[in-house]
């Protein structure tokens, strides 16, 4: 998602809605799935009525304290609403720019061989489209035929098209996308309705988001301390009477709304989705909550190297002469031979003479014959018009052409090209009839940053194992060049997923990221599976989350957040259990003070009277909510420490901050109450 997406997602149309969402969630029905409101609203609704018929309740001397605990109570719950509604909104502001970009749009099916222009919404899986350049894919799909530059901009926000071409792990694409360059032919696989945009536009709205495990836990802590709480003041009046305390039923219900979690309750359900809403803000599309809440507890990632660590293509990354031949011929001949070669590594040798600022004669490729790479000869190049042959290729392959041409093999070929291998590379021959002049060394390119990034994680505590079906050789160059932490080389999809569950087995969650359809099983068994958007289809069916962006390093940021999802929780949860600590001390002793002058002593903020006392605590219970807000929906700020170290700042912080600030905030309200009482 874009910069400027993400702005308008606290834009006024949002608020507006929030507010109006806030007062729809008052329906009973809707607010008994949180249990804590619906306590509250039951109490205020019985409030009110002691407002209308006060007669009925014999309630008359004491219709302003009703009226006034009335409103505060309402006004708890209708912030409590508004910060579900306001995180739902968000998920909803997402959607509806996703939205957008859904679009009924024509296809050109293929129909034997002829197409047939059809709406996609007609489209079904197994059906062969063929899209042109300037054409928007109608749904999602493989390719299986060709190769372009796709705009997924409207998908992922970012601005450079990418290439999808045929075979490998790079040929999926997303319906609502558009063909930059070139045209492919693509087999739809999934129909109306099941497409990854519909998925992500439900996934992304607010309210249709399942609670998670952790968040149904406390969900029940919260009923069981309200339930305790019921119980409680219930047996207080009888209680209250033989002291001979007559305790009046606005009183009553302001110190259960002021004893129950009412603060945790109230922001219980924006904590969740914000969380949710976080991951998507990173391009990352969560499939559930749990696993947003399986990251923030991550002891062992599991990262496969090809696409995911490197950019999955072997790049040309140095020219290396043999015998007495210099680097500007070499790169020149590479060049020739490249001039027409439309795979990733015939592309990639004319950037590097490029980026190398070595010039040479394009010309010469000018009417000549490409000479296609095959199995059987495993070379490539050109046949010039003026009788000469280039050809780049497998070193063994190339020598046997260059000896065919009688042709001589440069001393130092083998050394160097042993050399290259022995660093992970590939090497390729360039010759040119019986001439060998060089090397090009292509090399599976690590990632820019990605050496820091794993770092990082370390710092969290989370070891990194980095799986390929490389040589030990090979495998070990690009760990130590990643900064991986362990490596297993040749390694099976039956191999990444017995190191997953061996991990598991030792008691710790593992997550999984991967692109290729080798990977969906591992992806399939790891607690947190994020698969790569550039992947193929498989890959993004098994995992439980997918990156948009396809950066495998955005696992730290996914990480990141699902620590702050658990912390938030429990960061607002100490405050709230904390800050019912100063309501006891302002509305236990204003109840009992009058007949039992001797709690007075309990009195330490020194209320106005017991009126004043009652009001300043609910409203102090009140405004605390929509003041938590803003952190509820951001998250408590993390910082990679030691557990033992974040829970003693977070116990400093949010412990001992909900005992002070209660105390200070009810005083101040006291002082302005009773003013007026």
């Amino acid at each position: 998602m874009s910069t400027v997406q993400r702005k308008k997602l606290l834009s006024g149309p949002i608020l507006l809605s929030a507010v109006k969402d806030s007062f729809i969630k008052l329906n009973p029905v809707t607010l008994m799935k949180n249990p804590v409101m619906f306590v509250v609203e039951i109490g205020t609704i019985i409030v009110l009525l002691m407002v209308l018929v006060p007669g009925y309740f014999n309630a008359e001397q004491a219709v302003g304290f009703n009226i006034s605990v009335f409103f505060i109570l309402l006004f708890t719950v209708l912030f409590a609403n508004f910060a579900e509604a306001l995180a739902e909104g968000r998920g909803k502001a997402q959607a509806d720019s996703l939205k957008k970009t859904k679009q009924d749009i024509t296809a050109n099916k293929l129909v034997g061989t002829a197409i047939k222009i059809v709406a996609s919404s007609e489209l079904r899986k197994g059906d062969i489209v063929i899209v042109s350049q300037g054409e928007l894919i109608p749904g999602d799909g493989e390719v299986i035929e060709g190769l372009a530059s796709v705009d997924e901009s409207a998908i992922t926000g970012e601005s450079a098209p990418v290439i999808k071409e045929a075979g490998g792990d790079f040929g999926s694409v997303t319906g609502g996308t558009r063909v930059v360059s070139d045209e492919i032919k693509v087999r739809i696989t999934s129909d109306p309705g099941e497409s990854f945009l519909d998925r992500m536009i439900s996934l992304v709205e607010g309210a249709k988001r399942q609670k998670t495990p952790n968040e149904i836990a406390l969900n029940t802590l919260l009923i069981s301390l309200t339930i305790i709480f019921l119980i409680v003041v219930v047996t207080l009046r009888p209680i209250a009477s033989f002291l001979g305390v007559e305790l009046d039923i606005p009183v009553m219900i302001a110190l259960l709304v002021c004893l129950i979690p009412t603060t945790i309750g109230g922001l219980l359900s924006a904590i969740g989705i914000a969380g949710m809403d976080r991951v998507t803000q990173f391009n990352v599309l969560a499939m559930s909550g749990k696993a947003v809440e399986a990251a923030g507890d991550i002891n062992t990632m599991i990262l496969d190297k090809t696409g995911t660590i490197t950019f999955g293509n072997r790049m040309a990354s140095e020219f290396v002469t043999v015998g007495k031949e210099s680097d500007l011929e070499l790169t020149a001949w590479a060049a020739i031979s490249s001039l027409k070669d439309e795979t990733p590594e015939g592309r990639s040798v004319l950037e590097l003479a490029k980026k190398l600022e070595r010039s040479y004669d394009s010309s010469l490729g000018e009417g000549g014959t490409f000479v296609e790479f095959k199995a059987e000869t495993r070379m490539s190049g050109m046949d010039l018009l003026d009788g000469r042959s280039v050809r780049k290729g497998a070193v063994d392959s190339v020598k046997k052409w260059v000896l065919a041409n009688g042709g001589m093999i440069p001393d130092n070929l083998d050394s160097n090209s042993d050399a290259i291998a022995r660093l992970g590379g590939t090497p390729l021959a360039v010759a040119v009839d019986g001439r060998i002049y060089g090397l090009i060394y292509l090399k599976d390119t690590v990632k820019p940053g990605m050496k820091e990034r794993f770092e990082e994680l370390r710092k969290m505590g989370i070891k990194t194992i980095m799986c390929t079906g490389d040589n030990p050789l090979t495998a070990a160059t690009i760990a130590r060049e990643a900064g991986v932490d362990d490596f297993i080389a040749e390694s099976t999809p039956e191999d990444k997923i017995a190191v997953i569950r061996r991990e598991q087995n030792e008691g710790k969650l593992v997550a999984m990221t991967g692109d290729g359809t080798n990977d969906a099983p591992a992806l399939a068994q790891a607690d947190v599976g994020l698969a790569m958007n550039s992947g193929t289809t498989a890959a993004k069916e098994a995992a439980n989350m997918v990156d948009l962006d396809s950066d495998p390093s955005k696992i730290i940021e996914v990480v990141a957040i699902g620590k702050q999802l658990l912390m938030t929780r429990g960061a607002l949860t100490t405050f709230s259990i904390a800050n019912d600590i100063a309501k006891y001390f302002a509305i236990i002793p204003a109840m009992f003070t009058l007949a039992i002058p001797e709690m007075e002593v309990l009195n330490v903020m020194g209320l106005g009277s017991p009126s004043s006392a009652i009001i300043s605590a609910l409203i102090f219970n009140a405004i605390i909510i929509p003041l938590l807000i803003p952190l509820a929906m951001r998250g408590v700020p993390y910082k990679p420490m030691s557990s033992a170290k974040l829970l003693r700042r977070n116990l400093f912080i949010y412990g001992l901050g909900g005992v002070i600030v209660p105390f200070a905030g009810i005083k101040l309200i006291d002082m302005i109450v009773s003013i007026w009482i």
